[in-house]
């Protein structure tokens, strides 16, 4: 799908720059592209450094092709003479700026929000740092990790699984500051409708994670215990499975209601003896069950809320995944297909959905240019000839 094949996209029409790197703004762009905008990966000559990460296909890693698939691309060298200006037309047509460099480095480079709203005031910048603009921290750099472990996720993780302190699996921090820019974004979209004007939008990675931590309560007033219990794993004939529920909820459950289980406890035994002989038999009962029929046939009887324990790596098989398209395949540029996350927006009367492949770095310069500034072969060659625009490269 290319860029003109936007009829029926909520966002058509929208013109996005997206001058961001990693995760936290570009999955922002990738949503907003899979929404319908027109967004344009201004990428520095040594490029993104996901695009060292993942499987290889035709030249385009897996992880930079997941966070940037749909977009175009071109290639500036912002340190050239002359780029600056370029730049400065591309931000006369855009919507919307993302960025998520340290507060400084976009001000420092001339391209800070006070010089691009004098150009276009009704741009709308989203930046996205570690610890926000203004504060003590500001300019500390900060991926991820960094937050995670500010923010108390992975000393709650060590102390709630009793395991040594480890980051998480995935990257919190980034996808929680892409989503809310999103919304803000999508809020000051909006609101220009009846201002005329745009916004600088300061969103810290540190305010988003704990802003969406639903556990946090918690530990701010020291009330943990008053939380409930949390919830069990157990491994079951063909595997493991993960039940939403109070053990003692459970127990109730396995033998008052169904029978499942005798009680091997006795009146002689202490409390937590007698709690460790029920999970000891809450164990053996729920290893025998030798299918995935018979685990689904029991947690329909009880009614529970229960969840397969799945690597990640059989995603696909999942029936919700398969039914709903969460996974789909898109052309892989060499003939080919390979897979993608799909947008997770459903709308009743709108289209939106992963548009295309990642592009190479520059490999939209050409069209981009043309399309958005109106300029010609010659005056793209210039650009090109002073080391302004960079040619395509697939590296």
């Amino acid at each position: 799908m290319t860029q003109s094949d936007a009829s029926g996209y909520p966002l058509a029409g929208l013109k996005v720059l997206d001058f961001s790197r990693v995760l936290a703004g570009p999955f922002a762009g990738r949503m907003l592209s899979d929404l319908g905008a027109d967004v344009v990966k201004v990428e520095p000559p040594d490029g993104d450094i996901t695009r060292l990460w993942g499987a290889v296909i035709a030249n385009l890693p897996g992880y930079f092709h997941q966070q940037n698939a749909g977009k175009r691309n071109v290639c500036i060298d912002l340190r050239a003479d002359g780029a600056k200006n370029l730049v400065f037309e591309l931000v006369r047509e855009a919507d919307i700026l993302i960025e998520n460099y340290r507060p400084d480095v976009m001000p420092r480079l001339g391209l800070g929000y006070d010089e691009l709203k004098t150009i276009n005031p009704r741009l709308i910048m989203l930046s996205i740092s570690g610890f926000g603009s203004g504060g003590p921290e500001s300019n500390r750099p900060a991926y991820a990790p960094i937050v995670h472990a500010e923010v108390g996720l992975i000393g709650r993780q060590a102390r709630r699984g009793n395991i040594p302190y480890r980051d998480l699996p995935l990257s919190v921090a980034d996808t929680n500051a892409s989503l809310h820019g999103l919304v803000a974004m999508l809020a000051a979209v909006i609101h220009r409708q009846t201002t005329g004007v745009g916004q600088h939008i300061d969103i810290a990675m540190i305010d988003t994670t704990i802003a969406t931590d639903d556990q946090i309560q918690y530990d701010l007033e020291d009330a943990e215990e008053t939380g409930p219990l949390p919830n069990d794993i157990w491994e079951t004939g063909v595997g493991p499975i993960l039940l939403s529920a109070d053990f003692r909820y459970v127990w109730r459950l396995c033998t008052v209601e169904h029978g499942f289980i005798d009680d091997p406890s006795t009146t002689e035994m202490g409390l937590e003896e007698k709690i460790a002989a029920r999970r000891a038999r809450a164990a053996e009962f729920f290893a025998s069950l030798d299918s995935w029929g018979e685990v689904e046939r029991v947690m329909a009887l009880m009614n529970l809320a229960w969840g397969r324990v799945r690597d990640p790596v059989d995603i696909r098989e999942q029936s919700t995944v398969i039914a709903r398209g969460t996974i789909t395949d898109i052309d892989d540029r060499a003939g080919g297909t390979r897979p993608i996350t799909q947008s997770p927006y459903r709308f009743s009367t709108a289209k939106s959905g992963v548009r295309g492949p990642a592009h190479h770095r520059g490999e939209d310069n050409r069209d981009v240019l043309s399309d958005w500034l109106g300029k010609a072969g010659g005056e793209i060659d210039t650009l090109l000839e002073a080391g302004i625009v960079i040619g395509a490269s697939s590296d």
